[in-house]
């Protein structure tokens, strides 16, 4: 008997004695079936509406990371969705992954997608609408960003480690959210001229955004499989750096705190 109260115990996460929820989602978007997951304390079905987080995977897809991700912002008291661009399952396969993420960069079809997994978000009715922002990991970084140019109703954008994507001509008129721009000082990934670029279409768009350039930090700095994913599959621009890890955690809370207001 004590060892399955022990086992009921540890299947439990609580915040102030409230337990997590976690849910799949289905959904559909432009004729692809979707499953995104949704998590929150179960305080929130009673309580005032809560600020909803977006969670955009990397170009690995929805996996067991990224919902680990959104799990961590529900026990900080967000309503979480960790939404799937793909409509397939989650691979550890670059080849595969690149081919999935290639079919969404430079397209309306990124932000459509990203859209879809923003309503179903504001669907649960436990989000207050006013609070919303998305955070997304390298592929998902990038989707936050063509979120925010496309218009979509977000107060804030956190990209860690994403492709940059420079802000197009009718930026100032679309673009509502705030940016928190997370990259790792020597990401071959992003390179300086390029970061420069971005920096320059941000100001001529007169987008509110702060970037932060971690020292040491590759590619994927902030997810801890980084570094055992690169040796597999000899890629060495990614790798797992503990500090930039948690300053970029860090500044997020931070920049929730300023898009959210005090709490």
């Amino acid at each position: 008997m004590k060892s399955i109260c022990f086992l009921l115990l540890c299947a439990l996460s609580s915040v102030h004695g409230a337990a997590i929820v976690t849910k799949p989602v289905s959904y559909e978007q432009g004729g692809s079936k979707l499953e995104g997951f949704l998590t929150h304390d179960s305080s929130a079905t009673a309580g005032a509406k809560r600020p909803g987080v977006l969670v955009i995977h990397e170009w690995w897809g929805l996996n067991d990371y990224v919902k680990g991700r959104a799990q961590q912002l529900a026990e900080m008291g967000y309503v979480a969705f960790a939404l799937d661009m793909y409509g397939e399952p989650a691979t550890t396969d670059p080849k595969k992954a690149g081919e999935l993420a290639g079919r969404f960069y430079g397209k309306p079809l990124m932000a459509e997608r990203a859209r879809a997994g923003l309503d179903q978000l504001l669907k649960t009715g436990l989000v207050d609408e006013q609070k919303v922002v998305a955070i997304g990991f390298c592929f998902g970084g990038s989707t936050a960003q063509a979120m925010a140019y496309s218009g979509a109703p977000l107060g804030g954008i956190v990209s860690f480690q994403g492709g940059l994507l420079p802000a197009p001509a009718d930026a100032a008129q679309k673009t509502k959210a705030k940016f928190l721009i997370l990259n790792g000082a020597i990401d071959p990934m992003v390179k300086q001229e390029d970061a420069a670029a971005f920096r320059k279409s941000l100001d001529a768009a007169k987008i509110d955004y702060q970037f932060i350039d971690y020292s040491g930090a590759l590619h994927a700095f902030s997810n801890p499989n980084a570094t055992r994913i690169g040796e597999e599959n000899n890629l060495p621009a990614i790798g797992y750096n503990e500090f930039a890890a948690r300053r970029a955690w860090a500044h997020m809370r931070l920049f929730f705190d300023e898009v959210f207001g005090p709490r």
